[in-house]
């Protein structure tokens, strides 16, 4: 089945596992899987320009990533930054995609923050696709980071503890002014979220592929939107709910 504009996903992220291992299949050096990744990474971007997709959000660096060595750790950073220089960024200007980053900054080298405020402030009036990146990123920091600003207001006075709810926790976490991601792709075999959108993905399907990121084409992708298409999202409802 090809994919169907009419039950497309509005929003997918990505979570793209798998260049480490691909490098060790191919005799490759570590770095030589996440470079050929972020030409990956372009080439799905572009396949959503195409599609039409509304947002997509990759999980290009975690948390918990920092635990990597030193060595590669540096060289990611290196490769971050050469993938934010302004002329790659313009290639995605010109086809209309705003660029945003979630995730908490401070630890990132000066150099890649200020490009990484480039380049938002290049894209952010762009109304095509939407890409969060999402960088230094974990789903309990996003949540202990929401409660953190709700308390402030507590203690500020400007907010009563009564009207805190899920409606008021949505507008604080990252993403909590689009829609929810009803797509979450993981490549490389592992089936786990990795600490992932843990609030955004309350209801999203969940697609796991043996496929290295490296190796993820778009008829690799198209597979996933089949697939998708095929569900029937219940969102706590029955089927006859839904279907009438």
């Amino acid at each position: 089945m090809s994919a169907d504009k009419k039950i497309l996903p509005r929003h997918i992220a990505i979570i793209m596992d798998g260049n480490n291992r691909w490098s060790k299949q191919n005799n490759n050096s570590q770095l030589s899987g996440h470079r050929k990744g972020a030409l990956q990474a372009r080439s799905i971007t572009n396949y959503c320009v195409d599609l039409e997709i509304e947002y997509l959000t990759l999980f290009v660096f975690s948390s918990e990533n920092w635990l990597r060595p030193k060595k590669e750790v540096s060289s990611l950073m290196a490769l971050f930054l050469s993938v934010l220089q302004r002329r790659e960024i313009n290639k995605l200007h010109e086809r209309n995609i705003r660029i945003n980053f979630i995730g908490e900054r401070s630890r990132f080298p000066q150099k890649l923050r200020n490009q990484m405020q480039i380049t938002e402030d290049l894209t952010k009036k762009n109304t095509g696709l939407t890409i969060n990146v999402a960088a230094n990123y974990g789903g309990r920091w996003d949540i202990a980071n929401a409660t953190k600003e709700i308390a402030l207001k507590v203690k500020r006075g400007s907010l009563e503890i009564e009207e805190i709810n899920q409606e008021l926790l949505q507008k604080h976490v990252s993403l909590g002014d689009i829609a929810e991601p009803d797509l979450c792709i993981r490549t490389g075999g592992e089936k786990r979220i990795s600490n992932f959108l843990l609030w955004q993905f309350a209801y999203t399907e969940l697609y796991f592929t043996e496929t290295f990121w490296p190796d993820f084409s778009e008829k690799e992708f198209d597979l996933a939107l089949d697939d998708y298409a095929k569900r029937q999202r219940r969102f706590g409802m029955v089927s006859e709910q839904v279907e009438s």
